[in-house]
C-alpha cells in the first residue's frame, strides 16, 4: 500500500506580511493570493520494519530513526520529525514504522510557501493513512502551530491555508488564532487574462525567509512609524487589489502589485536590494508593466505582470538573464491524498 499527496504552492498577491501574529494579532491581516501548479508531494510506504525513514528528494536528504513515540527533533529534515511527533502526540499515541519521500516542484527559498506547502502535503498524507478527523480549517490549523511553535520558525500564515483550500483566496487573519478564508468567484474570463499576463522568473537566489520576517517582527513589535505605515498600506493594497480583480480591471491590479512592491520594500531592509532592484527595471524596460518579489523577498521568484501581446519578448529577454523563466496555471483545488492498493 502507498499513500500520496500534494499541495499547491501559492503566488502572494497582496497583503504579505499582514498575517504575521504581531500584526494581525493588533490591527487584523488581509492576505490576497492564489494557488498555481506546482506542488509539493509526499508518499507514505507503511512497513513492518520498525524503522521511521524520511527521504527529502529534491534536497538529497535522508534520516531514519528507530520507531518512537517521540523522534529527536535536531536532525537535518525538521519539518518531517516535528510533523511526526505533533501527529503521535495528539492523535495515535503510538510508534509508526513507515518509509516517507518527499520532494517539491520549487526550490527551498523560492517564495512560493513551498516549506508551509510540504508541512500541508505531510499532514493530508498522515490524515490518508491513519483516517484523521481533519477538515480544511484543521489542516491548516496544526501546520501553522507545527512549523511556528513546535519547531520555532518565524513566518506568516497564508501558506498553510493556500495550501489547504487552493484557488484564488482574500484571507483575514485576526487575534485569539481566528482566521476566514473567502473564495473569490472570479469569471472565468478574468481568470483566463490574469493568467496570460503573469509571468515568473526565478532570480537563482534563495534566501532564508525567517530572517526577514524576523526584522519585520521586529519592527513591529517596536511600533517602527515607518514600517507600521507600510504593513498598514500593504492591508489596504490588499482590499483594493481583491475589488480590482472581481471587476476585471486589470490596470488596477497592476497599479496594486506596484504600490504592493513599493510598501513591502519599506516594511524591512532586507526585502529588497540592489540586484533585484536592477532585475526590476530589467523587466519594466523589455515589456513588464509591474512586478514583486513572491513571499517574503530578499530573493526567490518575482512575479512580473505585462500585456500577453508583450510575453514572448519579456520571456526572450529575461532568458537573457540566464534564470528559470515559468507561466503559471491557476489551480482550483487544494491539498489532495489518495492510496495506492497494488504496489
Amino acid at each position: 500500500m502507498l499513500i500520496r499527496s500534494k499541495a499547491p504552492l501559492r503566488l502572494g498577491l497582496a497583503g504579505g506580511g499582514t498575517d504575521i501574529s504581531t500584526y494581525y494579532n493588533k490591527y487584523g491581516g488581509f492576505v490576497l493570493n492564489v494557488t498555481i501548479d506546482m506542488y509539493a508531494y509526499c508518499t507514505i510506504e507503511p512497513t513492518e520494519t520498525g524503522t521511521v525513514e524520511f527521504i527529502s528528494a529534491d534536497m538529497n536528504k535522508k534520516e531514519s530513526f528507530p520507531s518512537a513515540e517521540k523522534l529527536p527533533p535536531t536532525g537535518t529534515l525538521a519539518l518531517h520529525t516535528g510533523i511526526y511527533n505533533r501527529i503521535i502526540s495528539d492523535y495515535v499515541k503510538k510508534p509508526l514504522s513507515f518509509k516517507m519521500t518527499t520532494y517539491s516542484d520549487a526550490p527551498a527559498g523560492s517564495g512560493l510557501g513551498s516549506s508551509s506547502t510540504m508541512v500541508v502535503a505531510i499532514i493530508k498524507a498522515f490524515e490518508e493513512w491513519l483516517n484523521l478527523p481533519f477538515g480544511e480549517y484543521d489542516i491548516a490549523s496544526l501546520a501553522y502551530k507545527i512549523e511556528r511553535e513546535d519547531i520555532g520558525l518565524a513566518g506568516g500564515k497564508q501558506d498553510q491555508y493556500a495550501a489547504t483550500f487552493g484557488g484564488f483566496n482574500f484571507m483575514e487573519f485576526y487575534e485569539n488564532e481566528r482566521v476566514i478564508v473567502n473564495p473569490l468567484r472570479l469569471k472565468r474570463w478574468i481568470r483566463n487574462e490574469l493568467e496570460s499576463s503573469l509571468v515568473l522568473f526565478y532570480t537563482g537566489v534563495s534566501r532564508e525567509s525567517a530572517n526577514i520576517i524576523k526584522e519585520q517582527i521586529q519592527h513591529t513589535e517596536k511600533g517602527d512609524t515607518k514600517n507600521m505605515q507600510s504593513m498598514h498600506e500593504l492591508k489596504n493594497q490588499a482590499v483594493i487589489m481583491k475589488e480590482a480583480l472581481l471587476k476585471g480591471d486589470f490596470k488596477g491590479f497592476s497599479d496594486c502589485l506596484l504600490q504592493g512592491w513599493i510598501a513591502k520594500k519599506n516594511a524591512a531592509a532586507s526585502i529588497s536590494n540592489s540586484f533585484l532592484d536592477e532585475l526590476y527595471q530589467y523587466a519594466l524596460d523589455n515589456g513588464a508593466e509591474s512586478a514583486k518579489i513572491s513571499g517574503a523577498g530578499g530573493g526567490g521568484f518575482m512575479m512580473i505582470y505585462c500585456n500577453p501581446c508583450n510575453k514572448i519578448p519579456l520571456i526572450n529577454a529575461l532568458k537573457e538573464k540566464q534564470g528559470m523563466v515559468l507561466t503559471p496555471t491557476f489551480t482550483e483545488t487544494g491539498t489532495q491524498a489518495w492510496t495506492i492498493y497494488n504496489n
